[in-house]
């Protein structure tokens, strides 16, 4: 299974979620998820199988470690999105809010100019 298709279930994302904070054991990442033990193993062995996740045996407990090295695949993927220089400007909520600022702005400056009697005065 690739990548996107593992992490298409949403279990399975909170998995690597908690993973990403460091290794758990079964028994709690199991204890977290309202379903049975038997389901979590099984979403467990998916993304094993996947390579996104490793497992060790420690005592009487398999403990569950990331793989980000098995993300590669949608971080190639994510890559195309991202700026293609690094003084390119954010893509973030903030770069996109200053956008509709500077629009907002260069609309009020085309009504200014397109009704010189100041009529617009008082509106939006």
């Amino acid at each position: 299974m690739d990548t996107f298709t593992v992490l298409a279930d949403p279990l399975r994302r909170q998995v690597v979620e908690l993973l990403a904070e460091g290794p758990v054991t079964a028994g709690d990442l199991a204890a977290r998820f309202p379903v049975t033990r038997p389901a979590v193993s099984r979403h467990l062995r998916v993304l094993r199988e996947s390579g996104l996740v490793e497992s060790t045996v420690q005592g009487q407990h398999r403990v569950y470690t990331l793989r980000r090295a098995g993300l590669a695949e949608l971080d190639d993927w994510l890559a195309r999105f991202r700026p293609l220089t690094a003084d390119a400007a954010p893509a973030g909520p903030a770069a996109r809010l200053d956008a509709l600022d500077t629009e907002l702005h260069r609309g009020r400056r085309a009504r200014r100019a397109a009704d010189p009697t100041g009529a617009h005065r008082g509106t939006a």
